[in-house]
């Protein structure tokens, strides 16, 4: 039992390692996931975003030091805290192929409508057979 929870913790230790090791884009980050990086708290991840939104996407991760509060020395203490964790790309809204609009869908055809069923043909009248009177 010991030994199949020491699996069960060490299983757990590596995913959270390998969950938490993922490069942060700072042009599509949000503001929670920048405050998950070492030494971005609430106020710096709201500038960053705040910034971004006011003057563009950002073009290298030197350019943070435009953001205000964020200087040349803390920047270097960021980069160094977070090796390799940030990163630069492109908006989502720039990533994605700029493709033609979908072909249109074939409009559907009308659903014929129901034949109307023949009308019966009306019954002869029965000839009427003279009555005749009977004789006295």
């Amino acid at each position: 039992m010991k030994f199949i929870n020491m699996i069960l913790v060490l299983a757990l230790a590596l995913f959270s390692i390998t969950a938490f090791s993922q490069a942060v884009n700072i042009n599509t980050a949000s503001v929670k996931e920048l405050e998950a990086l070492k030494g971005i708290g609430p106020a710096k991840a709201a500038a960053i975003v705040n910034y971004r939104e006011e003057n563009g996407p950002f073009e290298s991760v030197d350019d943070l030091v435009k953001v205000p509060g964020i200087k040349d020395k803390s920047l270097d203490k960021l980069l160094a805290d977070n090796k390799d964790m940030l990163t630069v790309g492109k908006p989502e809204a720039a990533e994605a192929p700029v493709s033609s609009p979908a072909p249109a869908m074939p409009s559907a055809s009308k659903t014929p409508e129901v034949p109307k069923a023949p009308e019966m043909p009306k019954t002869p009248e029965v000839p009427k057979v003279p009555v005749e009177s009977p004789k006295q």
